[in-house]
């Protein structure tokens, strides 16, 4: 698979994220529905804690891509949903550790929301990954 960012304008650079990719031959796609702070029965963790819910909502994003044999790298497009959006900014330096040291950066959707799918979660996290 080869990626080619599309930046008219820089300014997403600093923020970790292309303003598009094109994607040129994968052969499999995986589309992940949204990872959020739950443990392995689904219960919430880290209530009222962003930082803590990030963190373990990529774990769990990591996870899944695993059980697909992919990783963070196969990654082309994010959505992310938080119930604070400037508390989530104030954390996103959690995405630039797992996402900087591979040099991935795909497209990403930030939006705020109201609540989520289980109460006292904050944060969640969408992805499509293609190998």
């Amino acid at each position: 698979m080869k990626r080619t960012p599309v930046n008219p304008w820089n300014w997403s650079l600093k923020l970790g994220y292309n303003q598009a990719e094109i994607i040129d031959g994968p052969s499999r796609q995986l589309i992940v529905a949204g990872q959020t702070a739950v443990d392995g029965n689904g219960a919430p963790q880290h209530i009222g804690d962003m930082r803590g819910q990030i963190g373990l909502a990529l774990d769990n994003l990591e996870a899944v891509l695993a059980g697909a044999d992919m990783d963070l790298s196969n990654i082309i497009r994010l959505g992310v949903y938080a119930t604070d959006v400037d508390e989530a900014l104030k954390n996103f330096d959690l995405m630039g550790m797992r996402f900087g040291p591979i040099q991935c950066a795909p497209p990403m959707t930030l939006l705020g929301v109201t609540r989520l799918a289980i109460p006292g979660l904050l944060f969640e996290i969408e992805a499509t990954a293609a190998a």
